[in-house]
């Protein structure tokens, strides 16, 4: 994720550059081109080899990303429930007085659609 992170940020980059761009001071700079390397053969990226360097970018959008990985995260850790996911997010007080009326906004749309 940290890697998708950089290419939607900075767009085509190199792998020294996405290297460089990540917090991480213990993985090594062969780490970083080898996980490129399984994007790329996943379709997560796409590569650029007409150059020595070769440039990547990310392939899959950033909204769709967030979908599979939710959708994921809902089945495994929530047994698919929603409402457990989001009583769990709202129970651990982060959301601000504006985030929750945000939520409240959504919620009636919902219920009016």
């Amino acid at each position: 994720m940290e890697i998708l992170q950089i290419l939607w940020e900075k767009g085509e980059s190199s792998v020294r550059n996405v290297h460089e761009q990540l917090d991480k001071k213990d993985i090594g700079y062969t780490t970083t081109l080898k996980l490129m390397q399984i994007m790329f053969d996943k379709g997560m990226v796409s590569r650029d080899s007409s150059s020595k360097t070769h440039l990547y970018k990310a392939l899959l959008s950033k909204e769709q990303t967030q979908h599979q990985f939710l959708d994921k995260m809902i089945d495994a850790v929530y047994n698919g429930s929603t409402a457990r996911l989001v009583m769990q997010a709202l129970g651990n007080q982060r959301a601000s007085k504006e985030e929750i009326d945000l939520i409240k906004e959504y919620l009636n749309t919902l219920e009016n659609s």
